[in-house]
C-alpha cells in the first residue's frame, strides 16, 4: 500500500515522504478550520429580499460538505496539497451584493453559473494561457504578496492587531491589540505559539508547525479553565459537550440557475455573474501560483505541470459552492501551513479532505481550535514564502520592479488577493506601454488588465 501510494501521488519524486504529508494535512485543516465558523456567519446574518435567512446548522454541513469534496478531488486529481473550502471576500459578494435583490436559491445559482465559465475557460486554455503570461517576476510577487496577506490575517484574528474601531478620528487604520496594547490570555497563547513556531523552524523539527497548533490548543484549553476569558472569538477552546452532531444536508441543492436574471435582469445578472467570476478566477490563480511555487511543483520557467488539471478541479468546486448553498468554493491559501510541513502532493490534501468529512460529524471537536493557536502558522509561513521569493525578482527592470511592488503590498493593504493582482498587471502594462516596450506585453495580459480596469470603473459607469 505504501509504494502505491508513492507511485499515484509521486511522493518520492517530489521529495516528501507519508508522513511529512499526513502532517502537512493536518496543519492544512487546523489552519482552515475557521471557515467551519465563520462562513455560516457571514452567510447567516444576511436576509434575500423576500427577508429569509438561511439556517446555520445546515451552513455548516454545507461549508463542511464542499470542502471535503472538493479538496479530495483537488488531492485525487490535481495532486496538489491546495486545499479548497468557500471563499472569504466572494461569500460577502453573495450575501451583501447578491441575496438582497434575489432568492438564495436565485443568488447560488449564479455562483454555479460562475463555476461553468470557469470549467469553459479551463477547457478552451483561455486560462492557462493568462497564467502563463504572467512574467516570472510577477508570479513571484504573487508569491510574496500571498505571504504578507496571511501573516497580516494571522494578526488580525488572532487579535495581535485590530481595526480601529472609529478610524474617522485617526490616519491610522491598525493599532496593536484591541486598544494600543496586548492585553488579554487569548493574546498572550498567540505570541507563545508565534515564539514556539519559529524557534521549532529554527531547530529544523519535523512537524514543527503541527505541532505548535497542537501544543498551543491544549495551553489554550487550560487556560479557558482555570482563567476567566471574556472572548477567544469565533471559537472557544474548551470540550465541547457532546463531540458528536448529526449534519443537516437541507441545503444541498437548493438553487435556482437563472431565477436571478428575471429579478435583476439580464445585463445586471451579467455583471453580478462576472464580479463573482473576477474575484474567485484571480484569488484561486494567485493562491495556486503561490502555493505551488512554495512547494517548489513548478519548472524553470514558472509554471506548473498539469496545471490543466488543478484549474478543472478547481471551477468544479466553484459549481459544488453553489450548488451546495455554501458560496462559491476556491483555493485556500492556508495551504501554504501544509507545505511550510513538507506538504508536496494531493495526499496531503486526502488528509485534509478527510478531516473535514470527519468533520460532518465532529464539528464539535473540529471547532475547539481557536484562532490563536492556529494563526501562528500564518505568520511563520509568510516569512518562509518572503524568504524564498523575494530574492527572485528582477529589481533592476523597472517596468517589472513597480508591477510587483504594487502586487505584493496591495494584496495587505487592500485584503484582497485579487486587487493585488489587478493593480499590478495594470502597472506592469502601463509602464511597459510608457517604456515603449509594448510588443514584449502578451496579449493575453492586454486583455485582463482590461478587463481589471472596466472591473475598478464599474462604479464610476454606475454599473456596480
Amino acid at each position: 500500500m505504501p509504494g502505491a501510494l508513492d507511485r499515484y501521488f509521486k511522493i518520492s519524486e517530489r521529495g516528501s515522504s507519508i508522513p511529512r504529508e499526513i502532517r502537512g494535512g493536518f496543519a492544512t485543516f487546523f489552519a482552515m478550520a475557521y471557515i467551519i465558523v465563520l462562513n455560516p456567519i457571514i452567510l447567516g446574518s444576511a436576509r434575500d429580499m423576500y427577508g429569509n435567512q438561511l439556517d446555520n446548522g445546515q451552513l455548516v454541513t454545507a461549508t463542511v460538505l464542499t470542502a471535503a469534496f472538493s479538496t479530495l478531488l483537488m488531492g485525487v486529481i490535481g495532486n496538489v496539497p491546495i486545499a479548497l473550502a468557500a471563499g472569504l471576500g466572494v461569500n460577502s459578494v453573495v450575501a451583501l451584493q447578491l441575496a438582497p435583490r434575489m432568492s438564495w436559491p436565485d443568488a447560488m445559482g449564479m455562483v454555479v453559473l460562475a463555476g461553468f465559465v470557469v470549467m469553459l475557460l479551463v477547457a478552451t486554455g483561455l486560462r492557462e494561457r493568462v497564467m502563463n503570461a504572467v512574467p516570472y517576476s510577477l508570479r513571484k510577487a504573487i508569491a510574496i504578496g500571498i505571504g504578507l496577506f496571511i501573516m497580516l490575517i494571522g494578526l488580525v484574528d488572532s487579535g495581535f492587531v485590530s481595526r480601529i474601531p472609529d478610524a474617522a478620528r485617526t490616519t491610522v487604520p491598525l493599532q496593536l491589540g484591541a486598544d494600543g496594547h496586548l492585553d488579554g490570555w487569548p493574546v498572550l497563547v498567540f505570541v507563545l505559539g508565534v515564539l514556539l513556531t519559529l524557534a521549532l523552524l529554527v531547530r529544523r523539527a519535523p512537524g514543527a508547525i503541527l505541532i505548535s497548533i497542537v501544543v498551543m490548543t491544549v495551553v489554550a484549553v487550560i487556560v479557558n479553565a482555570v482563567a476567566e476569558v471574556p472572548s477567544w472569538g469565533l471559537t472557544t477552546p474548551e470540550w465541547p459537550g457532546s463531540p458528536v452532531a448529526a449534519p443537516d444536508f437541507s441545503l444541498v441543492g437548493e438553487v435556482s440557475l437563472f431565477g436571478g436574471f428575471g429579478k435583476v435582469g439580464v445585463l445586471t445578472g451579467v455583471l453580478f455573474v462576472f464580479t463573482v467570476l473576477l474575484s474567485v478566477f484571480f484569488d484561486a490563480m494567485g493562491t495556486i501560483m503561490g502555493v505551488s511555487d512554495e512547494a517548489k511543483l513548478t519548472d524553470a520557467q514558472g509554471q506548473m505541470p498539469g496545471i490543466n488539471r488543478v484549474l478543472f478541479v478547481d471551477g468544479v468546486a466553484v459549481a459544488a459552492g453553489g450548488a451546495s448553498s455554501s458560496s462559491a468554493t476556491t483555493c485556500f491559501v492556508e495551504s501554504t501551513a501544509g507545505v511550510g510541513e513538507g506538504a508536496r502532493t494531493g495526499l496531503a490534501n486526502v488528509v485534509t479532505g478527510s478531516l473535514f468529512a470527519l468533520a460532518l460529524f465532529l464539528t464539535p471537536i473540529a471547532t475547539m481550535v481557536p484562532s490563536q493557536a492556529a494563526t501562528p502558522a500564518l505568520v511563520a509561513v509568510g516569512f518562509l514564502i518572503l524568504s524564498h521569493a523575494v530574492k527572485e525578482i528582477d529589481w533592476s527592470d523597472y517596468t517589472l520592479a513597480i508591477p510587483a511592488f504594487v502586487t505584493m503590498l496591495m494584496m495587505p493593504f487592500t485584503y484582497s488577493i485579487t486587487n493585488g493582482i489587478g493593480m499590478g498587471f495594470i502597472a506592469f502594462t502601463v509602464l511597459r506601454l510608457a517604456a515603449g516596450r509594448g510588443r514584449e506585453v502578451p496579449v493575453a495580459m492586454y486583455a485582463v488588465s482590461a478587463v481589471f480596469a472596466f472591473y475598478y470603473l464599474m462604479p464610476a459607469l454606475g454599473l456596480a
